[in-house]
């Protein structure tokens, strides 16, 4: 049977398009919210594939999404590459900072699959109880923007931290781009060998880059991770989200060689749709604060992504995650309007 998300992926237009949100399994659920209290941690709900499995089916029987989407975090392959990675409440991820060259004597230069079998395993659980039409997609965070965390010890506003390290001794973070990028190809393989049906690659901190910077450290890198995935996984599916990119998106696509690109809530959509649907599958554009805001503006959202992309091959989903206070019935409200029902 037909997923349709694939259907898009393979370039197919779909009426209307498949629907599913970055993510879509969270705090805006009240259901998530018993669970992640079950577990006690967020890396121990990641790591239980039990309830991580439960977690990703949570939207999809609630509504009705045209993809899950794996319930884990990018931050796994540094843990998995031996960074200390903890997540406090109120505070996000804390890593122990790698400053200079000297840190990288903490790392592995390989990634310890054995810390993501919990992972492989709830792709396992999820995919034997997905219904045949809904797809399941895994991801991984693109190079750059793991790096900016390994680098940073946590989130900052502009990830300076990581930029400017680049700047003082690129050859050195060469060689931490290196094993990211091996450790991220092996990571998408293994989760392909699971059951996912395609992956997204995130580049969160992509458009922070000046364009040279971008050409170096967030093209090159996702064009490596898609040639070693490929030649493992002949035909992988892979969407690219490189977001702030802007004008160099139509670079990226050609460039990366991905099979479609993720489309941000701050690019021109005339200009998305003429250069870069043009090339590829697109998804995304929503700005999560006009799901959040419902109503008319939401209304309005939908009806302009839709009339920009929908007459081409278009996975409707927001221009970045979905907020966590966002209400319950915004979200029913979003699916009426793309359904028409």
């Amino acid at each position: 049977m037909n997923k349709p998300i694939i259907d898009v992926l393979n370039g197919s237009a779909r009426k209307p398009p498949p629907v599913w949100l970055m993510r879509q399994a969270g705090r805006y659920l009240p259901e998530y919210r018993v669970l992640r209290e079950k577990a006690g941690s967020f890396l121990d709900l990641v790591f239980n594939p039990e309830l991580a499995a439960e977690v990703t089916l949570q939207p999809i029987r609630r509504f009705g999404f045209d993809a899950a989407i794996l319930f884990s975090d990018i931050l796994v392959v540094p843990q998995a590459l031996g960074q200390a990675v903890t997540f406090a409440v109120g505070e996000g991820p804390l890593l122990d900072p790698i400053k200079d060259r000297t840190d990288f004597e903490r790392l592995t230069s390989h990634v310890d699959h054995t810390v993501l079998a919990p992972v492989y395993e709830t792709i396992r659980r999820v995919k034997s109880t997905l219904p045949p039409t809904v797809a399941l997609l895994g991801f991984c965070g693109a190079p750059w923007t793991v790096a900016t965390y390994m680098v940073a010890g946590r989130g900052t506003p502009d990830q300076a931290p990581a930029r400017l390290f680049a700047y003082r001794d690129a050859a050195a973070f060469d060689v931490l781009m290196d094993v990211l990028v091996e450790a991220s190809a092996s990571y998408l393989v293994r989760q392909f060998q699971a059951g996912v049906d395609a992956v997204q690659v995130f580049d969160t901190w992509a458009g922070i880059l000046p364009p040279e910077q971008f050409a170096r450290w967030c093209i090159a890198p996702t064009r490596r991770i898609v040639t070693m995935v490929r030649l493992q996984v002949p035909g992988a599916k892979i969407i690219g989200f490189p977001r702030g990119a802007g004008s160099l998106l139509p670079r990226y696509v050609a460039e990366t060689g991905v099979d479609a690109a993720g489309l941000d809530w701050m690019i021109d959509r005339t200009f998305a749709h003429e250069q870069v649907q043009c090339s590829v599958p697109v998804q995304g554009n929503v700005d999560p604060l006009a799901l959040l805001a419902g109503g008319g503006a939401l209304d309005r959202a939908v009806d302009a992504a839709m009339e920009a992309f929908a007459g081409g091959p278009f996975i409707f989903n927001l221009g970045h995650g979905i907020l966590p206070e966002t209400p319950i019935a915004h979200v029913e409200q979003m699916l009426k309007r793309i359904r028409g029902s």
